[in-house]
């Protein structure tokens, strides 16, 4: 997907315009995270969809030169997906989202031969909407019979609870994700109250990011719900766009790299959680990086 991000200098103003920048940028969460995981040294593949287009070859160029191998399905008469970023004080953001040639990646641009790896990521999106949603599900099938683990983020709000909570929660079973991601939003969202710990009945590994003040993960791997909070220092920013996606791949290459034994093991995933920090921090500090087009 391609970001186009609006970053107002002062609050925005109806009916007129105000001064600020305005940036193209790589984006897509599945895109972001696979970005992370090349960054930290995992052998990552992102499968995607993207349109016969400048912006599609300019992303796809992008990847490839971070160390990301590509399966790009190029569409034919639809353009690359685009998503419009507008920036608040302090950095929360809000979409619009123009998914387009994105969600035209169908189960027959699978390949079952690319599914023997150590784990597949999702974020919701790739779970949603036709004939992406029968990917994601066809993807699934594949891993697992490959005997891979899986995760899934679960990415927004507006989209995962679309068509009710109901159907949102029969969508996150079936999925049967092995680790689960989501903001505290995200939880409280999908599960109707506070209580954040029941995501462990949809996955035995569930880690809610809590923003600026740490993340808490709970874990029912070993029979018994394991429960504890991992707090961080606040960090000052004016963006933090991709930055749940550098966490989840800063998690991932922590976990998935232990030893198989040691994977639910408080200290493991303590470890996990401080690594998913630090690539989220660094994303938030490595200021934006621009698509030339």
């Amino acid at each position: 997907m391609l970001d186009v991000v609006l970053a107002p200098a002062r609050p925005m103003e109806a009916g007129t315009d105000v001064p600020g920048r305005v940036t193209l940028r790589p984006g897509g969460s599945a895109a972001n995270t696979a970005r992370w995981l090349a960054r930290l040294g995992v052998r990552t593949t992102l499968i995607c969809a993207v349109g016969r287009d400048s912006e599609g070859r300019a992303l796809t160029a992008s990847l490839e030169s971070e160390g990301v191998r590509l399966r790009a399905s190029r569409v034919a008469g639809e353009r690359t997906g685009r998503i419009g970023v507008l920036l608040a004080p302090g950095g929360e953001r809000s979409f619009v989202a123009d998914r387009a040639a994105a969600d035209r990646l169908a189960p027959q641009d699978l390949r079952a031969g690319e599914f023997g790896v150590g784990l597949l990521h999702l974020p919701i999106y790739s779970l949603i909407g036709e004939p992406l949603g029968a990917a994601g599900r066809r993807g699934i099938e594949l891993a697992r019979a490959a005997g891979a683990l899986i995760s899934l983020d679960l990415s927004s709000v507006g989209p995962l609870l679309a068509h009710g909570r109901q159907a949102a929660l029969r969508l996150v079973r079936e999925a049967a994700p092995d680790l689960l991601f989501a903001t505290i939003e995200e939880a409280e969202a999908l599960l109707a109250d506070r209580h954040v710990a029941r995501l462990t009945e949809i996955a035995p590994l569930a880690i809610v990011k809590r923003g600026g003040v740490g993340a808490s993960v709970f874990d029912v791997a070993g029979g018994e719900l394991l429960a504890f909070h991992v707090a961080t220092t606040p960090l000052e920013t004016t963006d933090t766009t991709g930055a749940g996606d550098a966490f989840d791949a800063g998690f991932i290459a922590s976990w998935i790299g232990a030893d198989p034994a040691a994977r639910h093991r408080p200290a493991t995933l303590r470890r996990a959680v401080l690594a998913a920090h630090r690539a989220a921090a660094r994303q938030l500090g490595s200021g934006p990086r621009e698509l030339s087009l």
